[in-house]
């Protein structure tokens, strides 16, 4: 999203200075060009196929750079280098400031959520969502996210929609803590419609490497804490979409009952996944957390068992909390058995953390300290590394 060619400081020197280049005009040579000059004559030109006839505006582009700048800065952190424009991000790793790092990755995108937002012509709530699905993978090993670069595929690059994606990016980036140091923004006529575009990101976080969280801290007796979602977050939108606005003929921007404070559809759907990176790193500086998953596609079982040994099980209560209603309205509208909805969606969880039993209660007064929904919601025993959903959900 953040690169372009710019021209300030990026003009070659003319080739006709160089004593071996062919003179202009000379039979066999060319002309030569200084880049950002294509403009000026050409009203003395006959008129030729130009990049934008295809569908591709790198002018518009630019635009959404300019547009862009003040966003992006705002996520800067002191260990970056350069601006924006150049062909890659650059980041100083202090290394005097571990012992031994370990650098974390993940790439993610947002899925057909986009969808809705693109039909809604809302587009300043998907870009958290991105960082959400790829800074929250990071911290789960206990890794603090550096940086992120994205991307953004565009049937037609308008700067105003790309800025607006491009802010959410931003905040996004500026709630985890991160910095957005790059990215591309890419035009794509003939394989996305106009008002058509996709979202990627990566980034890249580190961690000491004898403090990594994950299966090999946990143990027997651990208990199980919880971290409300925001709602649906980004997982599971081809199954809502189909059984909410083709099977259940429903509209965007229907009001539904179920759903309280006169919120539409489309709302509900668009609203944005929560970043629980920077609570669930201070909870580890606070707390002897063992192990963090992230809950995305596949639910509760389909995530918490990534972090479990072979030789023990997670049970999980499910009586200790009741989902939104959107997960009900879906279940409902689509007919949907028990099963599928918990290995589709999160149900209400968006992290759980694994922490020893003697610091359960200290981690639960931290996290509703910064006013986290957060609740204990099972515990780690002996098993065969399997996740076992028990009871009935609150309210249900």
């Amino acid at each position: 999203m953040t690169h372009v060619t710019e021209g300030p400081g990026l003009r070659p020197q003319r080739t006709s200075e160089l004593a071996s280049e062919p003179k202009a005009g000379r039979k066999g040579g060319y002309q030569p060009w200084t880049a950002g000059d294509s403009r000026a004559d050409r009203g003395s030109r006959k008129r030729t196929v130009t990049y934008a006839d295809a569908g591709v505006s790198i002018h518009a582009g630019e635009q959404a750079v300019e547009r862009l700048k003040s966003q992006v800065h705002r996520t800067q952190r002191p260990e970056v280098l350069g601006s924006l424009g150049g062909f890659a991000g650059l980041f100083r790793l202090d290394m005097k400031k571990y012992r031994s790092p370990i650098l974390a990755s993940s790439t993610d995108g947002v899925g057909t959520k986009l969808l809705i937002a693109q039909a809604m012509n809302v587009h300043d709530t998907v870009g958290l969502d991105l960082v959400a699905m790829v800074v929250d993978d990071i911290v789960t090993c206990g890794a603090e996210p550096l940086f992120l670069l994205d991307y953004v595929a565009c049937g037609e690059v308008l700067p105003d929609r790309v800025a607006e994606i491009g802010a959410g990016v931003a905040l996004g980036c500026q709630t985890a803590g991160c910095a957005l140091i790059g990215g591309e923004t890419a035009e794509h006529p003939g394989v996305l419609a106009p008002h058509e575009y996709d979202l990627a990101a990566t980034g890249v976080g580190v961690v000491e490497e004898d403090e990594l969280l994950g299966r090999d801290r946990v143990e027997v007796g651990d208990v199980l804490i919880a971290m409300g979602s925001s709602g649906l977050h980004a997982n599971g939108y081809s199954l809502v979409r189909h059984v909410l606005l083709g099977a259940g003929r429903l509209r965007l921007d229907s009001v539904v009952d179920d759903l309280g404070d006169q919120r539409t559809v489309g709302e509900e759907l668009l609203t944005p996944t929560r970043i629980y990176a920077k609570d669930c790193l201070d909870l580890r500086a606070e707390s002897d957390v063992h192990a963090f998953a992230h809950i995305t596609g596949g639910g509760v079982p389909g995530n918490l068992v990534r972090v479990l040994p072979r030789h023990l099980d997670a049970v999980v209560d499910r009586s200790t909390w009741r989902p939104q209603p959107v997960f009900d309205l879906v279940q409902r509208r689509g007919r949907i058995d028990d099963t599928e909805m918990e290995s589709t969606f999160n149900m209400g969880v968006g992290m759980l953390v694994v922490v020893s039993a003697a610091e359960a209660d200290r981690a639960l007064a931290f996290l509703r300290g910064r006013r986290i929904e957060a609740w204990q919601a099972g515990e780690i025993i002996e098993g065969s590394g399997t996740v076992k959903l028990l009871g009935s959900y609150a309210g249900g």
